[in-house]
């Protein structure tokens, strides 16, 4: 038997043992063959989000009843907070999106007043850390820890930043990723009747 053929037994062979293991489900063959190789391409990288996947999440209607911290470490639960229209963010400090959206929620803020309730709360920072934070971005609205994730995990997040809607009652009206100064102003415009008017 020359070379030549037994090369071509030898190829036989192997494809053979590969459609075997494939039709066993052996994963890591199954992966190799099917797979084209690319999960995700990133644009730009460290400012990926997961894209929101409603049917994967235990989000409710409803603003969840659950403990929060204030920066003096007291708790308090969560619904405590309804009574006005409120704008919940959930942040982090090394969050590039969370970072860019900030000096915008601290804007819309200050040219709503009492109309609207903002709140900020960090399931990853120390309180000092989120503090010093949000002083450097001129943030001057309430801001809470959620270190045991409650309020993040009812909210069903699975991308930062994530801004929750809610009415005086306590109904959640829309949730929304990133936001700048217009897409904020006319999300509260639309959902609460609030127009928000920024000074030049």
């Amino acid at each position: 038997m020359d070379q030549r053929t037994r090369l071509k037994i030898f190829a036989g062979v192997l494809g053979v043992v590969m459609l075997g293991l494939i039709a066993v489900g052996a994963p890591e063959v199954r992966d190799a063959v099917s797979s084209d190789g690319v999960d995700v391409v990133l644009s730009e990288p460290g400012e990926y989000q997961q894209p929101v996947d409603e049917s994967s999440t235990t989000f409710k209607d409803f603003f969840p009843d659950v403990e929060i911290y204030d920066t003096a470490g007291q708790a308090l639960m969560s619904r405590t907070l309804l009574g006005t229209p409120l704008v919940v963010n959930l942040w982090f400090a090394n969050c590039p999106p969370c970072q860019r959206e900030m000096p915008d929620f601290a804007a819309v803020d200050a040219a709503t007043g009492d109309a609207v309730r903002f709140v900020g709360v960090n399931p990853v920072d120390s309180v000092d850390r989120m503090m010093t934070f949000a002083e450097s971005v001129g943030v001057g609205y309430e801001l809470y820890s959620d270190p045991y994730a409650g309020l993040t995990d009812a909210l069903g997040t699975v991308a930062f930043p994530l801004t929750v809607f809610v009415d005086p009652e306590g109904n959640v009206l829309d949730r929304q990723g990133l936001l700048d100064l217009e897409s904020l102003s006319e999300r509260i415009d639309t959902l609460f009747g609030i127009t928000v008017e920024i000074p030049s």
